[in-house]
């Protein structure tokens, strides 16, 4: 069983995927206490993996989306290959402090500040910004990096930041602009 906070369809609105629709899979609880989440994860209920697999099979989209709260605390490599049988292109968004199956296709690392890093692989890095020296995150190995306004409540700050630092880019929370799920 694994406890899921729950499971919908939309568009991501987020980092290098936004804009594509997705399924995501919203794992409860996380190992972080972060004070600018903006996601209630605590509650859940125990499904099946059948369960979970289901419910996913039935949105058309091809890329499913492992969120949470923290994902990396309810998944393995088992899991993620059921989904990759359904045809599924898997994402993972996590905080990156939990070993990940090696088998996700695209990892969203969104790292906080003290916390240590236990994966050597990600795709995007997204940061979101409360004024914090973003070049401590820079040397992260991963591809594209992305700079996050904290509940788009200090664009012009994040943009400023950006501007300042280019190896960044702007991403604007856009579900939550066009109210969306």
């Amino acid at each position: 069983m694994r406890k899921i906070n729950e499971i919908f369809y939309s568009l991501q609105g987020e980092g290098f995927h936004t804009g594509t629709p997705a399924v995501f899979i919203r794992f409860s609880g996380c190992n972080l206490k972060c004070s600018f989440c903006d996601t209630q994860h605590e509650e859940g209920v125990g499904m099946s993996d059948e369960e979970i697999l289901a419910e996913v099979g039935k949105y058309p989209a091809t890329t499913v989306i492992l969120t949470g709260g923290e994902p990396s605390l309810w998944i393995d490599w088992e899991f993620v290959d059921r989904l990759h049988r359904m045809g599924k292109f898997v994402c993972i968004e996590t905080n990156g402090t939990r070993p990940l199956p090696d088998n996700i296709d695209w990892v969203t690392c969104s790292p906080k500040q003290g916390a240590e890093l236990r994966i050597s692989r990600m795709d995007e890095v997204k940061v979101v910004y409360e004024g914090q020296d973003i070049a401590v995150y820079e040397p992260l190995p991963a591809r594209y990096f992305f700079l996050q306004p904290c509940s788009c409540n200090n664009i012009g700050e994040t943009v400023d930041c950006v501007m300042r630092h280019p190896k960044w880019r702007l991403s604007l929370q856009t579900h939550k602009l066009i109210d969306i799920r």
